[in-house]
């Protein structure tokens, strides 16, 4: 579900929240005061964002960060990521305002309660990259990027992250921890022929929006967005997801938030058609499956990039969705170059 209006604050709000939420709650509460006493400052870190020439969604986080050697240093030091489980260690600042200047208009908005701001501004803008400023009070103000898609666009492109656009290798349940925890961007391994790929189909499709759609945590965000960039895929925003409890559970459901996200794409671009790109190895056959069969004037084309005998072992098997029984082109290949050939043969164009 978009998250442009955080749940509200305050005792009422918390007391309403779920135990394991007022637990993290209380467990931020006291990580902010140690981390305030001992000189830590408000950073707001940037995400990529992505809009229309009429609205954007933007994406930031506010953290507490110690000022070394200057909160500015300290900002620029964050917005690269920091490596490994220190990227967990960081404390958030929740139910904070934050303000968003972005193509002469300026609004301010509440982060949520891990920090996450993931809001929508009305604005007029051209097609191409863009930035917004956002500020948020003892910090210094930072830019995010964001693209906006023209009007005219017909096409464009979602991709899932894990064994899809670099390769995991790993049991499903050490994955999360391995890449958060372990893994800097330099020790990643790039799926053969993806890159490449991606590369052909946006430069014949120049101006195409190239959303990266995953499970993952905001936190390995900088990481990831330096992999995608040091690996040449196009730039575009990630939309990733906040770990631990809701107002309403004990853990968020990553299935949910790639479903709603296909239909919140869908929602705001009605006039294009998505070539979605994802693995064998997890949901994302059921999640594509799911969405061409309730917007199938929505998808160009599924590829699924079939994972080797081993990984699929190590990633609990492959998935068992058959999504041939849709309508809509459904090519799978267990790399880049063979996926191209076959999108190439189902009418999706690539230079």
């Amino acid at each position: 579900m978009p998250v442009d209006t955080p749940p509200p604050a305050g005792p009422h709000a918390r007391m309403a929240r779920h135990r394991a939420a007022r637990l993290e709650d209380w467990i931020h509460d006291v990580r902010e005061r140690w981390a305030r006493r001992r000189g830590h400052l408000p950073t707001v870190i940037p995400y990529t964002g992505y809009g229309s020439t009429e609205w954007v969604r933007v994406f930031c986080r506010v953290l507490l960060s110690k000022p070394k050697p200057s909160v500015a240093g300290s900002a620029r030091r964050l917005q690269q990521g920091i490596r490994g489980w220190r990227s967990f260690t960081s404390v958030p600042v929740g139910d904070v305002p934050v303000s968003i200047e972005v193509g002469g208009s300026r609004i301010e908005v509440l982060a949520d309660r891990g920090g996450v701001v993931d809001t929508r501004v009305p604005v007029r803008l051209e097609p191409g990259w863009h930035t917004a400023t956002l500020h948020t009070e003892g910090a210094e103000p930072v830019e995010a990027p964001i693209t906006v898609v023209a009007p005219e666009t017909r096409f464009g492109i979602i991709s899932d992250v894990d064994d899809t656009v670099m390769v995991t290798a790993l049991p499903r349940p050490l994955v999360a921890a391995w890449n958060t925890f372990v893994l800097d961007e330099h020790a990643r391994i790039p799926t053969p022929g993806m890159a490449v790929l991606y590369e052909r189909i946006v430069r014949a499709n120049p101006g195409i929006p190239v959303i990266y759609l995953s499970t993952g945590a905001w936190n390995v965000a900088p990481t990831l967005s330096r992999f995608l960039s040091r690996n040449l895929y196009p730039a575009g925003p990630l939309l990733l997801t906040d770990w631990g409890p809701t107002h309403d559970r004990w853990f968020r459901s990553g299935r949910e938030h790639k479903d709603e996200n296909l239909r919140r794409l869908a929602e705001e671009f009605p006039d294009i058609k998505w070539l979605l790109i994802g693995d064998d190895g997890q949901h994302d056959e059921e999640h594509y499956a799911r969405f061409a069969t309730e917007h199938p004037d929505r998808v160009a084309a599924v590829a699924i990039r079939r994972l080797s005998t081993g990984e699929a072992v190590l990633a609990g098997g492959r998935s068992k969705t058959d999504g041939h029984e849709s309508d809509v082109p459904w090519v799978s290949a267990s790399d880049g170059s063979r996926l191209a050939d076959q999108l190439a043969e189902v009418g999706v164009p690539i230079a």
